[in-house]
Order: structure tokens, then C-alpha cells, then sequence
């Protein structure tokens, strides 16, 4: 059977419930369940994820988990974590994890563990925006940078973009 998640049987399922709510309100849906937001949110130290402002209910879930499994979800990211090469359009390893992962830690790709690399990347970034905020590094006027510009594409503009929606609430106007 296909890999394509949308070929699955799981998937269309999927839909068929999604299509099922499509006339139900947010009202409705805490009116209904009084614990909704609880149990629709997941607290950890610092951090509260809360999509109990979607139309998703208990059945939603089982049937995403459902979807999840019929792709093998959990052996795909096992994939992932070990540095297998699971990006089939480049033929390479995604090495997301990698740059969370502790110093300690072993990453192999080809035989080589990537997490030194990875490491002295992260950290050359640091020492270069520790730079940048404190105007140590100048633009090529000689004076302190004042704006960031940021071309990329796909994965590469992913995580600027993400970062910039999510500084947006504190930017001060002028500057």
C-alpha cells in the first residue's frame, strides 16, 4: 500500500468526521463538555498547549492516532532520531533532532557522528547573534545593524517565519 497518507483508508475516515463537524461552533462544543479545556490541552513546566479551540473531539483524536499508526508514525520517527536517511526528495537524514540533541550524544550519518558538527554550528550562531545584539557586529556602513532580512525557502524560511509571527505582539513600532 501507498505511503501517501491520503491513500489510506484511516485518511478518508479522517474526513468523513472532519466533514461531520463542519456545523458545530466552538459554543457547542464547551457547552456539550464542561471539561473540554482540560481535556483538550496538555500543561508541562513553562509551557500550555491548548487546541481545545478546534473542532476536534475524542473520536478526532482516536481517529489521527488511527491514521498515525496505519504510517507507521512511530518507526518513521525512530528512523529520524537514528539519522537513517528518510528525506527520499534529497536523499538524506533530517537532522531536526540533532539540533536539540545534548553534546553527549551520538548521531551517526554515514558512519560519522554529526553531533560535534552540530554543536560548533549552534554555537558559532550564538557568539554571531550575541554580536548583533550588541552592535560588536556592524553592517557594511560600519554602523550597528537595525534590520534582518531573510530569503529562503521552504524548511530554510520555516522557522525565521515562525519566529518572526511569533515576536510580532513585541515589536516596537518605529524601530
Amino acid at each position: 500500500m501507498s505511503n501517501n497518507p491520503a491513500l489510506k483508508p484511516e485518511w478518508k475516515d479522517l474526513v468523513a468526521h472532519a466533514k461531520s463537524l463542519e456545523g458545530t461552533t466552538m459554543r457547542q462544543m464547551f457547552a456539550e463538555d464542561k471539561a473540554r479545556f482540560e481535556t483538550f490541552t496538555v500543561k508541562v513546566p513553562g509551557l500550555l498547549f491548548d487546541y481545545s479551540k478546534n473542532r476536534i473531539t475524542a473520536e478526532t483524536v482516536k481517529k489521527l492516532t488511527a491514521l498515525a499508526r496505519a504510517c507507521d508514525l512511530e518507526g518513521w520517527r525512530t528512523k529520524m532520531f537514528a539519522g537513517e536517511k528518510i528525506n527520499a526528495t534529497e536523499g538524506r537524514a533530517v537532522l531536526h533532532t540533532a539540533c536539540r540533541t545534548p553534546k553527549d550524544a551520538v548521531v551517526n550519518v554515514d558512519g560519522e557522528n554529526v553531533i560535534p558538527f552540530v554543536h560548533e554550528v549552534l554555537a558559532r550562531m550564538k557568539k554571531f547573534t550575541g554580536e548583533v545584539h550588541s552592535g560588536a557586529w556592524k553592517g557594511h556602513t560600519g554602523k550597528k545593524l537595525s534590520h534582518i532580512v531573510n530569503i529562503g525557502i521552504g524548511g530554510s524560511d520555516l522557522g525565521p517565519y515562525m519566529v518572526c509571527e511569533a515576536l510580532k505582539p513585541y515589536t516596537v513600532p518605529g524601530v
